[in-house]
């Protein structure tokens, strides 16, 4: 959907000159770097700063983006560090910021990553091989409330209690370590009609284990403001989810930050109460159907865009 992250946010990079000469767009999911190719190829003025917590994202992205070495800049980050990659860069406001959140395609892709159900791989999942916690070890070491927890909340599975038991159950015998293991247990612990209905069994889960590994919600609800105190006035953010929960933040820091404070009544805004912002997107945009085709992966994504229109001072 990258042309239509382009739509979104071309109205803020190319607000001084159509090459979009001077703007700075700041891709927060560098992934294996397709959006950002897709950027500096329309815009040939542009500058991007790239950040991802993924080391082998950044080795295949800087291959792939060699020709533009002088407009692009890679940064080695949690994309909730935003405001210290920009301070590091010498960036106190930029124009725009893109987030495609959750696991990349090129993550996906990796077998050895462990983020796939469909082929039995190490249970890994971390995003930054540097980090400590893999899915195995909160498979093997979390108590049953504690796993039963993260699979109600990050993965709103119905059947987290169930699941931990027999995790629990499981690991007594033999620890975790392969992702097939997994999808077996749990193929036999979630009931029949269910998993007749609800799609493939292990979704929930392993969305659950991945986003527990990488806290990843915990650096959405960071970023979001974070992104949002670098806006020049103009400046726009784009986000990308793939799932409610993810969505849900977004829509609820952006309903935060378009809310006038004035009182009810009141013939004119008080000082500092005006919104700041407003909304690009009315509601939350999904892929057309030609795009679905295109590419099945699109199919969950949630689209939001927002722009600041006054400065912290309200001018």
């Amino acid at each position: 959907m990258a042309e239509r992250m382009f739509d979104l946010l071309a109205p803020a990079l190319t607000r001084v000159s159509a090459d979009g000469s001077g703007a700075v767009l700041i891709d927060g999911t560098l992934g294996a770097g397709g959006h950002t190719e897709y950027f500096l190829t329309r815009l040939t003025g542009l500058t991007v700063h790239a950040i991802d917590r993924d080391t082998a994202a950044i080795d295949i992205a800087r291959e792939r983006l060699g020709r533009f070495s002088t407009r692009v800049h890679f940064h080695h980050a949690r994309y909730d560090e935003v405001a210290d990659v920009a301070r590091s860069a010498g960036l106190h406001t930029v124009d725009g910021v893109l987030l495609d959140l959750g696991v990349s395609s090129m993550q996906l892709d990796r077998a050895d990553r462990g983020f796939a159900y469909s082929v039995d791989a190490p249970l890994d999942m971390r995003m930054n091989a540097d980090d400590e916690l893999t899915a195995a070890d909160v498979l093997n070491t979390y108590d049953h409330g504690a796993l039963a927890r993260v699979l109600s909340e990050y993965g709103e599975e119905r059947f987290a209690g169930k699941i931990a038991s027999a995790v629990l159950r499981a690991r007594a015998v033999e620890p975790f370590t392969t992702s097939g293991r997994l999808v077996e247990l749990l193929y036999a612990t979630i009931p029949a009609a269910t998993r007749r209905t609800g799609g493939h069994p292990a979704k929930r889960t392993f969305q659950a284990l991945r986003i527990e590994v990488n806290h990843e919600l915990d650096s959405l609800r960071g970023v979001i403001p974070a992104s949002l105190d670098l806006l020049e006035v103009g400046g726009r953010l784009a986000v990308m989810s793939y799932q409610s929960l993810e969505d849900r933040i977004v829509k609820r820091d952006f309903a935060r930050m378009v809310r006038n404070t004035t009182p009810a009544g009141l013939p004119v805004d008080l000082p500092g109460t005006a919104a700041r912002f407003a909304l690009v997107t009315r509601g939350a945009e999904q892929a057309d159907e030609a795009e679905r085709e295109a590419n099945p992966r699109s199919a969950p994504v949630r689209i939001r865009a927002i722009e600041r229109v006054a400065s912290d001072g309200g001018e």
